[in-house]
């Protein structure tokens, strides 16, 4: 059975002694981002901080700081159980007699189990209250780096809809407490919810778009916020799908978007097409500042909640932190879908120094002259891989994960002059080093064997090992002169 709620994750993660409360006073100004950056650089638990500084709601951070984390978040005994069952999805084809199709009847059921539940009330509706009946002073909202521009909400969960089509759309972007009743929203213009307010904003027939933002709910569904899938696909629905049961969702009071009945805490409201303010600087998941900019302003009409709610939050900076372990297991789950389109590519990895977009380390069968600058120039035309800076592509025989052998394996395998390519395009809006914002140049390199048909005549030579059966017989002399292993 999938967590149900924020404290149904909370329970799980101190039943697995993966969880430390915090009994005594802790400020959220600073304070706490020391905490979480310590614990989660010594590989320590989520904290759960009863007495934040100035607020009766306890805060939740690290809560997927760690691999066996991320595992019970999605409820798995390792995350590739999720690859395998994207892998048998995508493996689906039109059945050809009686027995292929009772075959299809278990996956096709698991389908339809996962679409939303649209119920008429929820946890999140327990406490209402209106303009003028609420600030966001109440929740101890996280002022992480000395030099932020001010406290930001670091794990919402923004909904908006597709102006056109009405199709919901669940996103994840910092939003800076400007005061008690309005915020930024720092969406970057390649995001969805960006999308849908440009849209909004060019048919010039509403002044207004609304807004939901939930904080907290189960660890399945929050997680789904922040999946590069692709536009198509409703959040909500590929939640259902790794849960194996459908998210329950209910109508804001304020506006049509729905939200999961078991939030923790929903900001309803709106924001106005063409209202902007600066917003940052904010200590940033690159291990640098993010400068301050304009974005848009999100002002909250009403705020429903449990009656004792859970304050959840992350924090970023310098790698690797919580949205390391986060990104870890996106690279899994997505392997397969990747594959679809690159079946020769065997494994990728993005190191926490990488910060995501910064480095991508991609391993393949490779077959033909050039093919390693084929597989390079596909992944950066996959969706949000668009942004890779750097692509460093090695043969199937090298273990990605193993950053230390890809390093050795590459350096020994390229020509810089011939194998190191460039080229220009999108890249992270938070890349301070490129030459102008959103746009600049990535790397790729080709680090594969070099062949003939690429213009290679000499002879490549073999790696050094020794030989099975030396190895066989110093296993056992090892053991009977007293070396450990």
């Amino acid at each position: 059975m999938p967590l149900e709620d924020l404290r149904d994750f909370i329970r799980a993660l101190e039943k697995q002694g993966e969880l430390k409360r915090v009994p005594f006073e802790v400020d959220p100004y600073l304070e706490i981002t020391e905490f979480a950056d310590r614990s989660v650089k010594n590989k320590g638990p989520a904290l759960l901080f009863e007495k934040p500084k100035g607020s009766n709601v306890p805060l939740l951070i690290n809560a997927f700081a760690s691999m066996r984390r991320m595992e019970i978040a999605l409820g798995v005994k390792d995350v590739d159980e999720i690859a395998q069952r994207i892998a048998g999805f995508l493996e689906l084809q039109k059945p050809e007699g009686l027995l292929d199709k009772l075959k299809m009847i278990p996956k096709l059921s698991e389908i339809s189990a996962a679409f939303p539940k649209i119920v008429n009330k929820g946890p999140c509706k327990e406490v209402i209250r209106k303009s003028g009946n609420f600030s966001l002073d109440e929740y101890p909202i996280l002022h992480c780096w000395p030099q932020d521009g001010g406290r930001f909400i670091t794990l919402p969960m923004v909904f908006s809809k597709d102006p056109t089509t009405g199709k919901r759309n669940c996103g994840m972007y910092r939003m800076q407490v400007y005061d008690g009743q309005t915020t930024g929203m720092h969406w970057q213009k390649h995001k969805q919810g960006a999308d849908h307010y440009r849209r909004l904003a060019a048919e010039g027939k509403e002044t207004r778009m609304p807004i939901a933002v939930v904080m907290g709910c189960d660890p399945v569904t929050l997680y789904s916020s922040i999946l590069p899938l692709p536009p198509a696909i409703d959040e909500m629905l590929f939640a259902g799908f790794m849960r194996g049961e459908p998210v329950e969702m209910v109508k804001c009071e304020t506006n049509d978007i729905e939200v999961p009945a078991n939030s923790e805490i929903v900001l309803e409201g709106y924001v106005n097409l063409g209202e902007l303010r600066r917003e940052g600087p904010f200590g940033d998941h690159t291990g640098f500042y993010s400068l301050d900019d304009d974005y848009p302003v999100f002002h909250i009409e009403c705020i429903t909640q449990r009656k004792n709610p859970v304050y959840p939050a992350t924090i970023v900076g310098p790698p690797p932190m919580e949205d390391f372990y986060m990104g870890k297991a996106i690279e899994r789950i997505f392997l397969p879908l990747m594959r679809t389109q690159l079946p020769e590519v065997r494994d990728i990895c993005m190191p926490a120094e990488g910060v995501f977009h910064n480095l991508i380390l991609v391993s393949m069968r490779k077959v033909y002259p050039g093919h390693a600058r084929k597989v390079m120039h596909a992944i950066w035309g996959l969706g949000q891989a668009m942004f890779s800076k750097c692509i460093i592509v090695v043969d199937d025989d090298v273990d990605v994960q193993n950053v230390s052998e890809v390093a050795w394996k590459a350096l020994n395998n390229i020509d810089p002059q011939r194998d190191v390519e460039f080229c220009m395009g999108p890249v992270d809006s938070l890349d301070h080093a490129s030459r102008l914002p959103d746009y600049g140049s990535k790397m790729g390199v080709d680090a594969t064997r070099k062949i003939a048909g690429e213009g290679f005549t000499r002879r490549w030579p073999d790696v050094i090992k020794m030989s099975p059966s030396v190895v066989k017989r110093v296993d056992d002399m090892w053991k009977r002169a007293g070396l450990s292993k």
